[in-house]
């Protein structure tokens, strides 16, 4: 799970406050809002189509690829 900063207004760290269900973290409710309000959007994600050639997971394990590159020089 990925950790990251972002800076809300007081008004939104409020808003998140409120809708907190019962015994949810903050970082928990930030997450459910989100995706509920993606999924409400209809959004299906980015609309390109990526070019190039690599491991199927390139995406999610670059940080590693590009580790192991460097130990090789």
């Amino acid at each position: 799970m990925a950790r990251v900063t972002i800076y809300l207004p007081d008004a939104i760290r409020d808003l998140v406050r409120e809708l907190a269900e019962d015994g949810e973290s903050f970082s928990a409710t930030v997450t459910r809002l989100i995706e509920s309000g993606a999924r409400e959007s209809g959004h299906r994600g980015p609309a390109y189509i990526g070019a190039g050639e690599g491991p199927g997971d390139l995406g999610l394990m670059a940080e590693r690829y590009l580790r192991e590159l460097d130990t090789e020089h």
